[in-house]
């Protein structure tokens, strides 16, 4: 597992990362590629994902993830930057929980979030892993994608593109309602999904018909930052 430093569970972390450096690799192959247990290998696995230093790719593999390249350039990222000072502008102007969404293999990731003060909150912490079958974040994040549409109706898919925004009530989580828009890159490829959340009882089980002109002015916004 290459040169020791005498902190056992750092060698190890270290060795699964770049054990995964060199071909994305399922748990199989990382068993066998840094001679650790398949607990072991596991756990420290999921731990890196979780901290984004190792990412899972459309197969499930584990690769690379975003946070080394941030690391290794000082950490300067212009949407989280810009994310900073738009979302919580949006959460003034709904009153409700904001998110930033980016995809990252085979899920979407929370990578800024804005909460109100008060009240009943639809909070998703910051870093938290979420599925791409559920939800108006996943919705987006998968209607200008390349790939298959996976869980949802290519129909529905056309028509989010049509409108710009997606909406759902109670998929990701029983009681919630959201809508998100797309954020585009300088390239016009969709980067992150910009949503507002809330208990379905306040925002209603149509959000984008009170949230989605804000919400595509807040991905303006956003979308300004990357140019």
């Amino acid at each position: 597992m290459g040169q020791s430093s005498g902190i056992g569970v750092l060698d190890k972390a270290v060795g699964v990362l770049r054990a995964a450096a060199v071909a994305p690799c399922g748990l199989g192959e990382l068993v066998e590629r840094t001679g650790l247990p398949r607990a072991t290998a596991h756990r420290l696995a999921v731990g890196l994902e979780t901290h984004r230093l190792l990412e899972r790719d459309p197969d499930g593999r584990w690769r690379p993830g975003p946070a080394l390249a941030e690391m290794a350039h000082g950490h300067h990222d212009p949407l989280l930057t810009a994310a900073e000072e738009v979302l919580p502008t949006l959460r003034d102007l709904t009153g409700e929980s904001v998110q930033l969404y980016r995809r990252e293999g085979a899920s979407r990731v929370c990578v800024a979030a804005a909460e109100p003060a008060s009240g009943l909150r639809d909070t998703v912490p910051v870093g938290v892993r979420l599925p791409l079958s559920a939800g108006s974040g996943a919705k987006v994040l998968i209607a200008w994608s390349p790939e298959a549409p996976g869980a949802f109706d290519p129909d529905l898919l056309a028509e989010i593109r049509r409108r710009g925004w997606a909406q759902s009530v109670a998929e990701r989580e029983v009681g919630v309602a959201s809508v998100s828009a797309p954020v585009r890159g300088p390239d016009g490829s969709v980067v992150a999904a910009v949503s507002v959340s809330g208990p379905v009882d306040r925002i209603g089980r149509k959000p984008g018909s009170r949230w989605a002109n804000d919400l595509l002015a807040a991905a303006r916004a956003l979308e300004k930052a990357l140019r």
